[in-house]
């Protein structure tokens, strides 16, 4: 009598999600995390990240999120600001609120207009689309303090020297 209610119910219960279920990760306004976030579901960034974000599925960052470092995912969304390097397997969407300056490797590339973007994008499997450099964006982009770009390492760097 209990034992086929406890089978029934134990699916019901479970605190955990199952592997087969859509899960979304998100980092809240306010919250600020440094180095390496692994995620296997989509994530949502409303705070900020310095360091590495590997994502096995969509990385959205909101508009008071930001990200300095290194993205690796399958597709993305940006409304916020990111600065470093980002490899999208699929599609990358930037938006109107956007600022994405640095090295962006995609599959599909949408970009809204009012969006500021800088550096070089190229499309993925090695067929370059051209580098998108416009001198009056980079400059919109060089115009903040350099207090924020201090503490960025590797590529970004190099990349922030350069301009």
């Amino acid at each position: 009598m209990f034992g086929s209610n406890k089978k029934k119910d134990a699916g019901k219960t479970s605190i955990m999600p199952s592997s087969s279920s859509h899960s979304l990760n998100s980092l809240v306004q306010g919250t600020a995390v440094e180095g390496k976030v692994k995620a296997t579901s989509d994530i949502r960034i409303d705070g900020s990240i310095k360091g590495d974000l590997v994502c096995d599925a969509k990385v959205i960052i909101g508009p008071s999120g930001v990200v300095e470092g290194t993205i690796k995912c399958e597709n993305a969304v940006i409304e916020g600001s990111f600065e470093g390097t980002m490899q999208v397997k699929e599609l990358l969407n930037i938006r109107e609120t956007a600022k994405v300056t640095g090295d962006v490797t995609y599959g599909k590339l949408i970009v809204q207009s009012g969006a500021v973007i800088s550096g070089s994008y190229e499309m993925g499997g090695g067929k370059s689309n051209g580098s998108m450099k416009n001198p009056s964006e980079s400059k919109k982009v060089a115009s903040e303090p350099k207090s924020e770009t201090a503490g960025i390492s590797g590529k970004t760097q190099e990349f922030s020297k350069a301009n």
